[in-house]
């Protein structure tokens, strides 16, 4: 198991190098100058030629990639352009805990509504509550998730004031971006659920344990629910990561000081190093979830435990 994770780990690096390079060459590729952007309107050409030459801006980009990399790797993220030549890793440092608060209520959102709603709706299908769940479901699967932002703003914060509109100042901040990011997120995963347990209810172990004479409560909560974990914790991991992403969205409609929001204005400010330091950490957060989601399938499953140990 062990060497399975660490081999996970290293497989990290070339996956952050291969990150860096698309979005290194995407940013030099778009329009803008960045020098322009950093010295406003007035700067004269001289002045321009300097701040590019200072911040290595005229070297091959290749040059600028592998600069970047090597200074990545040493634990250097740069200095920003933006932001009065601030170091990166600091901004990083003071934004990245409220994203992960803000993925972190929005995931339990997601876990408290989407699992028992799920099963729920398997057991009792074709009932009234499974059309209700899963007319609900559909709505979450097909909004988007600043417009929810928006409506709840509009119901909550303006005309019944229960809640902040923007910022972080108070725990009630959190409360309308983490149900706007959870809201699709519990919808797709209930879904899945669903779909799973109606799988696993018409199976014949399910039957041999109902004609035995076990309670139908006890079968759901022994047999059923284990066995269509599987598919959950796969949908669980890829939904963590779109929590991830939507928080670029859902920090501007909130203006929630996350590394998301951080990023927005980092590409409009052409600020190159700060733009690649917020998808180095999204792209950690991404690789981290996707191995902590193959753990939890040695743990639910005694088959995958023991195809890990053997690697």
């Amino acid at each position: 198991m062990w060497k399975y994770i660490l081999k996970r780990l290293i497989y990290l690096i070339p996956v952050i190098a291969g990150v860096i390079l698309i979005v290194f060459l995407i940013m030099h590729m778009a329009p803008g100058d960045p020098a322009r952007v950093a010295l406003g309107d007035e700067a004269t050409a001289e002045a321009l030629d300097e701040w590019r030459e200072t911040q290595g801006l005229n070297d091959p980009v290749l040059v600028q990639y592998a600069r970047y990399l090597f200074g990545i790797f040493r634990g250097d993220f740069g200095t920003s352009f933006s932001r009065a030549q601030s170091p990166v890793f600091d901004e990083l440092a003071a934004r990245f805990p409220y994203t992960a608060i803000l993925a972190i209520c929005a995931m339990l959102i997601t876990l408290v509504l989407a699992f028992p709603l799920g099963v729920l709706a398997a057991v009792k299908h074709n009932s009234w509550f499974d059309s209700i769940s899963m007319f609900v479901s559909l709505i979450g699967v097909s909004m988007p998730v600043f417009w929810l932002g928006m409506l709840l703003i509009l119901a909550f914060s303006l005309n019944m004031g229960w809640f902040p509109t923007s910022g972080a100042g108070s725990i009630l901040s959190v409360v309308l971006p983490a149900v706007s990011v959870g809201f699709g997120s519990m919808a797709g995963m209930a879904r899945t659920t669903r779909s799973s347990m109606l799988e696993v209810i018409r199976q014949d172990y399910i039957r041999t344990a109902r004609a035995k004479g076990i309670a139908y409560g006890r079968v759901i909560r022994k047999h059923a629910i284990r066995n269509s974990l599987i598919p959950t914790i796969t949908i669980m991991g890829l939904q963590m990561g779109n929590l991830i992403a939507s928080s670029v969205v859902i920090e501007t409609v909130f203006a929630w000081p996350g590394i998301g929001r951080l990023m927005i204005q980092a590409i409009l400010s052409r600020d190159y190093p700060m733009v690649l330091g917020c998808m180095v950490v999204f792209t950690l957060c991404f690789s981290i979830i996707n191995l902590l989601v193959d753990l939890a399938y040695a743990y639910v499953d005694p088959r995958i435990r023991a195809q890990y140990s053997r690697r």
